[in-house]
């Protein structure tokens, strides 16, 4: 590899926290290591760039954290960092330790401040998609995303042997914000009845057919999953609508919540994350800014900032069309 047009970096994660965000900074401490660049941690996200809160790190700082979830330089959304005396402190504060470049490990918000931070003073920035919710445009998974699919799957698997043992109908909320990728994997996995996304326009109308499809064929027990971000109602509301079409039903409500961002992570989401940070601190040695790694067809690629955030992954059809047959 050519010399690097960087010779000394630093790290942070922002944003909402997600299984895999270690290995990924641990993958960019140590590839920093590895080709001579001084590498820094910085606390709490972008309120550390602002209140100083860095420190030098070196193939030691990271042992032990592969397996961890979280992360261990915190995290934090920062409403400082949003004004442009925030951003002016957090340059003077790379500008003292001389850092040329930054890896910037998190979602859209997270890459919505590296590219503002970037046109303002021209710092290189580098996105690592970190978000358990899969919505970045320009990598097949976000790190984190496989690990919270795993953990809404087991306990969608735990809530049916309950709604089995009582003859029940469970509504299961599962996280991804308003994407519907941890819904509909979550859902085609644990043989839901329905899943609610928001990226397909769902009916009240649809939902009790299926209830009643469902009846005629002996179910005596459903599943519904229903990502956080649908737009047909809360999960209470549908709750409550069902009841009312169905009086006979036993009705449960379960919101599976930050478990789902929490927990080891899975060795699909280890290994992303390890090949993603090291494809940062290469980017960077490149002379890439304003890019975000991400893993296509399992190949490292980089797309530009701007696009990663305005564009969305899209929803898989086809695993629609099979999670409607297969719910029979």
């Amino acid at each position: 590899m050519k010399e690097s047009v960087v010779k000394k970096i630093a790290v942070l994660t922002s944003g909402g926290d997600s299984p895999g965000m270690n290995a990924a900074l641990r993958a960019v401490v140590r590839t920093a290591n590895y080709y001579n660049i001084e590498c820094y941690g910085v606390r709490e996200g972008y309120n550390g760039l602002i209140h100083d809160d860095f420190l030098k790190m070196g193939p030691r700082s990271v042992k032990n954290i592969i397996n961890q979830g979280g992360t261990i330089l915190k995290s934090a959304r920062s409403m400082e960092f949003k004004t442009k005396e925030g951003r002016q402190q957090a340059f003077d504060n790379c500008q003292k330790y001389g850092i040329e470049a930054l890896v910037c490990i998190g979602g859209d918000g997270t890459f919505t401040g590296a590219k503002i931070f970037n046109e303002e003073f021209g710092i290189r920035v580098i996105g690592v998609p970190g978000t358990i919710d899969n919505d970045i445009f320009g990598t097949d998974n976000t790190i984190g995303y496989d690990t919270a699919l795993n953990t809404a799957m087991d306990a969608i698997d735990k809530i049916r042997d309950t709604a089995t043992s009582h003859n029940r109908v469970f509504f299961v909320e599962v996280m991804g914000r308003d994407a519907g990728f941890i819904a509909l994997n979550s859902g085609l996995a644990t043989g839901a009845l329905d899943i609610l996304i928001p990226e397909k326009k769902d009916s009240m109308d649809e939902l009790f057919a299926n209830f009643r499809k469902a009846e005629k064929t002996g179910k005596a027990s459903s599943i519904v999953v229903i990502a956080e971000g649908e737009r047909l109602a809360n999960i209470y509301e549908l709750a409550e609508k069902t009841k009312k079409e169905f009086p006979d039903y036993d009705i449960r409500v379960a919101i599976l919540g930050h478990i789902q961002r929490g927990g080891s992570p899975s060795c699909a989401d280890r290994v992303l994350a390890s090949r993603l940070g090291f494809g940062a601190v290469v980017g960077l040695m490149e002379g890439q800014t304003n890019v975000m790694a991400g893993m296509r067809s399992n190949s490292l690629v980089y797309t530009p900032i701007e696009e990663a955030i305005k564009k969305h992954n899209e929803i898989d059809k086809d695993l629609l069309l099979i999670s409607e047959i297969l719910a029979i």
